[in-house]
C-alpha cells in the first residue's frame, strides 16, 4: 500500500459514526428474553466499546464456554440487524460532512470496530456512508479486542499509513487506549461518556464537523 496520504483516519463506528446505542441495547434485551438470562441494570455502559466475547462472559458472566458465547454473540448481532432493518438507524451530526471533507483531500478513511462486519455492511446498505471508506476492520477481523491495539493497527495497514500518522476517532476509553497503545493520536467524540472519561485524547469534540475541514490533521 502506498503512504503516499498526509494522514489516515481510522473511525470506530458505534457512537462515532452512527447512534446505534439504543437499537444495541434493544439487541441485548431482546436475546435476555429469549434466552431467559438475567441481564444487569448496568451492563450497557460497561460493555460499551467491547467485543461480545468479552462482554457475555466477564460483564453478564452467561457463560464461559466458548461454542456458547459464540452462539449468543451471533444471535444478538442478528437481533440487532432486525433492529436496525426495522427502525433505521441515525447518522450522527456533523458526520458526512466531515468524510466529505476528508474525501476531498484524499485522505484515507478505514473503519475499526468492535461490531461484526455484517452490521457495517447493513449500515453502508441503508446510509450510503460505505463510499467515503475505503476498508473495514471488524470483530472477525482480529484475535484481541480494544483496549489492545490490534485493530487499529490493522486498519492502519488498510490506510496504507503509518500508525503515527494515524488519527483515531473514538468515543469509548478503550478505543481511546487502544490508539495511544497503537502509537496513534486519538481525538475523543463526546456521544457516549464526558469528557473526563476518555483520559488520553489528544482532543475532544462533540461532533465530528468542529474539526477542520480542509483536510489537516486533528
Amino acid at each position: 500500500m502506498s503512504c503516499s496520504a498526509a494522514w489516515g483516519a481510522l473511525f470506530d463506528w458505534d457512537g462515532v459514526i452512527i447512534h446505534s446505542a439504543s437499537a444495541h441495547e434493544r439487541a441485548w434485551e431482546r436475546l435476555a428474553d429469549l434466552e431467559s438470562l438475567p441481564l444487569p441494570d448496568d451492563h450497557f455502559l460497561k460493555g460499551f466499546g467491547l467485543r461480545n466475547e468479552v462482554i457475555i462472559p466477564e460483564i453478564l458472566k452467561w457463560t464461559q464456554d466458548p461454542a456458547d458465547i459464540r452462539r449468543l454473540s451471533h444471535r444478538k448481532e442478528a437481533l440487532y440487524r432486525e433492529v436496525v432493518r426495522d427502525e433505521g438507524v441515525d447518522i450522527l451530526p456533523g458526520v458526512r460532512r466531515y468524510l466529505e471533507s476528508l474525501q476531498q483531500s484524499h485522505i484515507p478513511c478505514v473503519v475499526g470496530t468492535s461490531t461484526q462486519r455484517a452490521n457495517v455492511d447493513l449500515i453502508f446498505e441503508v446510509t450510503g456512508l460505505g463510499s467515503y471508506f475505503q476498508d473495514v476492520v471488524a470483530s472477525e477481523d482480529v484475535s484481541r479486542g480494544k483496549p489492545d491495539p490490534e485493530v487499529f493497527l490493522n486498519a492502519a495497514g488498510k490506510a496504507g499509513v503509518p500508525p503515527e500518522r494515524c488519527v483515531v476517532f473514538e468515543d469509548a476509553l478503550h478505543g481511546i487506549e487502544a490508539a495511544l497503545a497503537g502509537g496513534m493520536r486519538a481525538v475523543g467524540v463526546l456521544t457516549t461518556h464526558p469528557g473526563g472519561v476518555l483520559q488520553g485524547a489528544h482532543r475532544l469534540v462533540n461532533q465530528l464537523d468542529e474539526l477542520p475541514l480542509d483536510g489537516s490533521r486533528p
